[in-house]
């Protein structure tokens, strides 16, 4: 049996059907980060939603790459952009759109909602 670690690295394959528009969508409730300010952990649901174009996003990478932040401080803000730019650079889709939507802090709920529109020639 083989242990896994969390990673920075998004494995891809290729798009099955790349001649057609069709939306992934993952929702991943187990995303944890630190408060940089307290270092707390903060709680998150993740959900990513995409158009592929050549490539696509695998989804055991996609786990651990999540898992990857679990000890690091982060702003809300700055992770939700931070995962869809790794995840535009790694599968160049023709739309994303990544939220962030955190657990309850000092009383108030945020979601920080962030999106990729690839531009066509």
């Amino acid at each position: 049996m083989t242990s896994t670690q969390p990673s920075k690295s998004l494995e891809t394959f290729p798009n099955p059907n790349p001649e057609r528009d069709y939306e992934i969508d993952f929702d991943c409730p187990e995303f944890t980060c630190l408060c940089p300010k307290t270092g707390q952990p903060d709680f998150a649901t993740i959900k990513i939603r995409y158009i592929p174009d050549k490539l696509c996003v695998e989804l055991k990478s996609l786990k651990l790459y999540l898992w990857s932040f679990r000890n690091e401080g982060h702003f809300h803000e700055a992770v939700t952009n931070r995962i869809l730019d790794d995840l535009v650079k790694s599968v160049s889709p023709r739309r994303m759109e990544v939220i962030g939507d955190f657990f309850v802090r000092g009383g108030i709920h945020t979601i920080v909602t962030v999106t990729h529109n690839k531009t066509r020639n």
